[in-house]
């Protein structure tokens, strides 16, 4: 058994666990967007035959049903929230889960922003997730799949009703290709090329069940909708937009990059092989906590703890805890300078911590040898500390 002690004889090949961007797909080269077509328009026949490509290849591999239409849109996965609630909210009273700073972002919009006022709001701290059988059929229904920032997921879409006559709208920015999830009981989904598979950020995707796409065409918002967000001209849903024909420029280098994630995705084995490699993250991290005497899960119960984005708090009994954000700090720094694992810092709304990207991009070895190096520097700090 290696003394917590002792500095560690390895480091991770790769120190990236950003939340986002996240790391490259393994064995990634710059040499993988050859083919990109710099200097092209994304009208051309060429770039939306790329753009096309990417949707195909996403329906594909998370196994989205045939009859939901699938878009590239502007602003990463906050550019499709925002798209998705501007344009379908309004018609019914609507639920929001909150238990991480993005979902309570929606809120803020939904409340602030959209000026709704039949709004029910259901919020529970940092770890924890609020008693989602509470909703409503009848409501339209905001939420997050996978807190990126609180390392909570929901458990299963078992609470979402068959029958429902509003609509769900579901931020899976840190689910796709991470978990599987139960497309008929999603009506809007989205997400960004930057989490799971690694690609670059400004572009996101949004996922329409034919429920949705008949709530476009039944409703018409009271506010004024900005061009960016607009899917309906003249009473009818733009169906070029879900076939590769976006409504802003998109850049074809990144493009390209989402395609090299995409297909190293089909090549692993799909959706399956992908959710493993997560899974099999997430127990290097299990067993390192069930020993660990100073750290554990933020999200103390396993049914709702992310696969994708682990996140920590330190217990030491060692400090007061008025220390911990001072030890996390400078734990997470020293973790930086040593070129172990750099951005996993907790969020900053979070208790004092840590945060580590596991999505399917990460190898199970790094994470194993970057846990060594936490509590390597954890007790070179704790002496200084008391």
């Amino acid at each position: 058994m290696l003394d917590p002690r002792a500095m560690p004889k390895q480091k991770p090949v790769s120190p990236n666990f950003s939340s986002g961007p996240c790391k490259k797909r393994p064995g990634w080269s710059l040499n993988q967007l050859d083919n990109a077509l710099i200097g092209r328009s994304h009208r051309s026949q060429a770039g939306k035959a790329k753009l096309l490509e990417v949707i195909t290849l996403s329906k594909k591999i998370l196994k989205i049903p045939k009859e939901y239409k699938v878009a590239i849109v502007p602003g990463s996965d906050t550019g499709a929230m925002e798209m998705a609630m501007w344009s379908l909210l309004g018609p019914r009273a609507v639920d929001v889960f909150v238990w991480e700073n993005f979902s309570q972002i929606w809120l803020t919009d939904i409340v602030q922003e959209l000026k709704l006022k039949n709004v029910r709001e259901f919020i529970s701290e940092y770890g924890k997730i609020p008693d989602l059988e509470k909703t409503d059929p009848n409501h339209d229904i905001v939420f997050a799949w996978n807190g990126t920032s609180s390392g909570v997921k929901v458990p299963n879409g078992n609470w979402i009703d068959d029958n429902r006559t509003g609509l769900t709208i579901c931020d899976a920015t840190s689910a796709a290709f991470a978990m599987h999830l139960p497309w008929d009981k999603l009506d809007v989904t989205t997400w960004s090329w930057q989490k799971t598979l690694g690609g670059e950020g400004a572009h996101g995707m949004i996922a329409l069940s034919p429920r949705a796409i008949t709530r476009l065409t039944d409703h018409t918002p009271t506010w004024p909708m900005p061009k960016l967000f607009r899917m309906v001209s003249k009473g009818q849903v733009t169906d070029k937009l879900f076939e590769g024909e976006t409504i802003n420029t998109p850049s074809l280098l990144t493009v390209e990059d989402a395609l090299d994630g995409l297909r190293w995705a089909e090549e692993i084995g799909g959706l399956t092989a992908l959710t493993k490699r997560c899974t099999d993250n997430l127990s290097t991290f299990t067993k390192w906590v069930e020993k660990s005497t100073w750290c554990k899960f933020l999200a103390e119960d396993y049914n709702i703890r992310s696969e994708s984005s682990v996140c920590l708090k330190i217990t030491s009994p060692d400090i007061d805890p008025a220390l911990y954000p001072e030890l996390a700090k400078t734990i997470t720094q020293k973790m930086q300078d040593a070129n172990i694992a750099l951005d996993c810092g907790a969020y900053r709304t979070a208790p004092a911590g840590f945060r580590f990207w596991s999505g399917a991009t990460i190898e199970q070895k790094d994470i194993t040898i970057a846990l060594q190096w936490l509590d390597y520097f954890y007790n070179e700090t704790i002496n200084n500390l008391k």
